[in-house]
C-alpha cells in the first residue's frame, strides 16, 4: 500500500502563517526596542548620578610632611567635616596654604587643613584625605577640616567661597556616606568662635546645612 503524501497547505493556511511570523517579528522587534529604550535610561540616569556626585574641581598643592602642619599620621575613620574660617580678612588661598607649608621652617605653631577654599572659589588641596590635618583639636583624629578665606571682620564667605563650600563639603558627605548633622563648625568642637560668621548667625549656619543637603 503506497504511503500517503504530505497534505499540502492552503493558500488561506499559507498566509495565516505569515501573519503568525510577520506578528512574531514585530513583538521581537518591539521588545529589543524596549530593552534599548530601558538601558538608555539607565546610562541617562547613571550619568547624572556621576554627575551629581562629581569631585569639585580642586588644586592639589600637599604639604611637606612635617611635625608642623602635615604629621603624615593616618585618620581612625571619617566621621564628620569641619569648617573653619582662616581668621585672615583678605587673604587668599594660596596665602593660607604657603603659611601651613612654612611651619616647618618657622615652628611658630601647629595647625593646618585638608582643603583652603579661596575669595574666587578656588579649592586647594594640602592634605590626603586619609591623613590627619592639624585644625579641629579633640577631632582632628576623625574629621576632614576646611578652610575658608573670607574677605572682612565679618566672617561672611563671598558667593563664589560659599559656592565651593557647599560643592566640596555635599561630595565629601556623599564620598564618605554621612549625613550633615555631622557637618559640624570648629565652634561645635571647642566653642572658638570659628567661623565667626556662621556662629554670629545660627541661622545662615542652618541655610549651609540645607543648602548641602539640597545637593544630597
Amino acid at each position: 500500500m503506497a504511503a500517503k503524501g504530505k497534505k499540502k497547505l492552503t493558500k488561506k493556511e499559507k498566509r495565516r502563517i505569515r501573519i503568525i511570523v510577520f506578528q512574531i517579528a514585530i513583538l521581537f522587534f518591539a521588545m529589543i526596542g524596549v530593552i534599548t529604550t530601558f538601558v538608555l535610561i539607565v546610562k541617562g540616569i547613571g550619568a547624572l548620578v556621576k554627575k551629581e556626585v562629581a569631585e569639585p574641581g580642586v588644586t592639589e598643592e600637599f604639604l611637606t610632611v612635617n611635625s608642623y602642619s602635615r604629621p603624615g599620621i593616618k585618620l581612625d575613620a571619617v566621621n564628620g567635616i569641619v569648617v573653619h574660617y582662616t581668621a585672615n580678612p583678605g587673604s587668599n588661598a594660596q596665602d593660607n596654604r604657603d603659611y601651613f607649608e612654612n611651619l616647618r621652617f618657622t615652628h611658630k605653631t601647629k595647625v593646618s587643613s585638608h582643603y583652603v577654599i579661596g575669595l574666587d572659589g578656588e579649592i586647594l588641596w594640602l592634605i590626603p584625605l586619609d591623613e590627619m590635618s592639624y585644625a579641629s583639636n579633640s577631632r582632628n583624629s576623625d574629621t576632614i577640616s576646611i578652610e575658608c578665606c573670607h574677605p572682612d571682620e565679618s566672617g561672611m564667605f563671598n558667593d563664589a567661597t560659599y559656592n565651593s563650600l557647599v560643592n566640596l563639603v555635599a561630595w565629601l558627605c556623599k564620598k564618605f556616606n554621612l549625613s550633615t548633622d555631622k557637618v559640624i563648625r570648629h565652634y561645635d568642637v571647642t566653642g572658638k568662635i570659628c567661623p565667626k560668621y556662621y556662629v554670629d548667625h545660627e541661622d545662615a549656619w542652618q541655610k549651609f546645612l540645607e543648602d548641602v543637603q539640597s545637593k544630597l
